[in-house]
């Protein structure tokens, strides 16, 4: 994923925490700079939580089926029509049987917990045992329906939620071309971002992003491999948790990574992120990576939301962050002043710098596990085409509609690598995991930290068709990407209506940890703030 770009590296400049703390950035004069008018936005469920749509259940003001009809009117409104977000490739036709079906059981006194009734949107990379197709936004394997769920989609089933549909992503979760532009696929074309409308909602998990900050579900499922449930939750206003890798089952996602790969929740607080994570994360024999997670998986992870869980903690703050664009810095400025406000102490670190011995080993080992992974996926999937190589060939057959902005170098480049023995790929794993764990293992010892934080990735960048995605300034997503550790990224505020997310990641299975964190920083700043669907920023 080298032309993602996830780690920008540099010279200081002089600048320190201490020149952060100190300067302020003044924006330009609206006047100067600013977004067309926003769409008059008067939806009813209109930034509901989890526990606002429970309370209208419990009190007999909505059931299940009317939250659900009001979310289906919500997709039609917003993403079909009007802004056309076009966040949501598939309806699910069983959406409103599953909400009666929830309904009847509460009123017989059965409620399973906190998602009972609550409507999900789901990544169009997760199977689905029902109506719905499983694409990765490929055209190619657009005749696709899966034979059973994804584990995680078993859990949410089980926890009571209501699969409402499936997500726009970009192509193979953005693993497909590298000139391509985040949140385009053949089968679902461009998601939009929801608070400037030419701005893009990021990768790969663009229409869950786009999705749930626009309120067209209660909260969303994304996966990451790098960057791609965070970098779109950060630019989205969203709360976006990276579990760390095996929490969460991967057994019936098409793969990029097995070593990297992870779903995680995509919400607007931190309390629902941690609901959805408690509904999703468990032990499957199918994936042997969640087998270590046995005994460290919590039933419920609002159990750590503590509005004082910052007091007393050390936090490093990466030194190659304290440069670059004026606003981010202003951004984190006051974010820092939040935290230090809160009890923390903050110290900086240079871990990019540690990192760059990894060089290109991290892309090498996902081509290698993608040409893998996916030819092991579509062997048993419902589709026509059955491997890597048939998926090209159909590209090449199709390109008028399957590559009409941008090609297939990534795909070429992994059907090119040999098998999962290849000492080239055994080499890059070692160098690109291993060295990325024991770097963040060795700051957070040395320097007592509790968590490594810094601005989650840069503002959202234009649509490009034409050129492609291009540098948005920052991306702090591959420490704990490669190291396979956690990472959450929460509002950290807007510049001319741009959000923008701050960072907490710490080693493995520190879940509990990092939400106590980023829950006392949600409650104590506040930063999340609704989309208001504008137009493109005119000078």
């Amino acid at each position: 994923m080298q032309r993602r770009n996830f780690l920008k590296t540099g010279s200081l400049a002089g600048l320190s925490l201490g020149t952060l703390v100190s300067s302020a950035y003044a924006a330009p004069r609206v006047n100067e700079l600013e977004a067309t008018a926003a769409i008059t936005d008067v939806f009813e469920l209109k930034e509901a939580t989890i526990a606002d749509l429970q309370h209208k259940m419990q009190t007999k003001q909505h059931t299940s089926r009317s939250i659900t009809e009001l979310y289906l009117k919500r997709i039609a409104a917003i993403d079909k029509s009007g802004p056309k977000l076009n966040a949501v490739i598939e309806l699910n036709p069983e959406a409103l049987a599953i909400a009666d079906s929830l309904d009847k059981e509460r009123a017989k006194g059965k409620v399973r917990g906190p998602m009972h009734g609550i409507p999900v949107l789901i990544k169009d990379n997760i199977d689905t045992g029902d109506k719905m197709h499983t694409t990765a936004g490929a055209l190619a394997i657009s005749d696709n329906f899966a034979k059973q769920d994804a584990f995680i989609i078993k859990q949410l089933r089980e926890a009571g939620a209501v699969i409402l549909g499936k997500t726009n992503l970009s192509e193979w979760a953005n693993f497909r071309s590298s000139h391509s532009t985040s949140g385009w696929s053949s089968r679902g074309l461009q998601t939009k971002n929801p608070y400037i409308l030419d701005r893009n909602p990021s990768g790969s998990s663009a229409g869950s992003g786009s999705a749930a900050s626009a309120s067209l579900c209660a909260v969303a499922i994304g996966t990451e491999t790098n960057g791609s449930v965070v970098s779109p939750s950060s630019v989205n206003g969203l709360v976006g948790i990276k579990p760390t890798v095996g929490l969460l089952s991967r057994s019936g996602i098409i793969p990029i990574s097995k070593t990297q790969d992870t779903a995680g929740p995509m919400a607007r607080t931190v309390t629902d992120a941690a609901m959805l994570l408690s509904a999703l994360a468990g032990v499957d024999e199918q994936d042997s990576y969640t087998l270590p997670s046995k005994g460290k998986i919590e039933k419920d992870y609002t159990k750590f939301l503590d509005a004082d869980g910052l007091k007393g903690k050390r936090l490093g703050i990466e030194k190659s962050a304290l440069q670059g664009n004026p606003a981010m810095l202003s951004l984190l400025k006051a974010a820092t002043e939040t935290l230090t406000a809160k009890g923390a102490t903050i110290v900086e670190i240079e871990l990019v710098k540690e990192l760059k011995v990894i060089g290109n080993a991290s892309y090498t080992v996902l081509l290698y596990e993608f040409k893998d992974g996916v030819n092991q996926y579509l062997s048993k999937a419902n589709s026509k085409i059955k491997t890597l190589e048939e998926v090209i060939a159909y590209n090449k057959q199709n390109e008028a509609t399957a590559m009409p902005f941008f090609k297939q170098e990534t795909l070429e480049s992994a059907q090119s690598k040999g098998d999962l023995n290849t000492p080239e790929y055994l080499e890059a794993v070692k160098k690109s995991n291993g060295t990325s764990r024991a770097a963040i293992d060795k700051i957070l010892q040395d320097n007592q930290l509790d968590a490594i934080i810094g601005p989650t990735n840069g503002f959202a960048v234009c649509i490009d068709l034409i050129n492609g995605d291009y540098n948005n300034g920052f991306s702090f997503s591959s420490p704990a990407a490669m190291a396979g550790y956690p990472h959450i990224t929460v509002p950290m505020g807007q510049w001319h209506d741009l959000p923008m997310g701050l960072s907490f990641f710490g080693t493995a299975y520190t879940e509990p940890q990092l939400l106590k964190m980023a829950y006392a920083y949600e409650q104590a700043s506040k930063k999340r703030a609704a989309p208001e669907f504008k137009g493109p920023i005119v000078g």
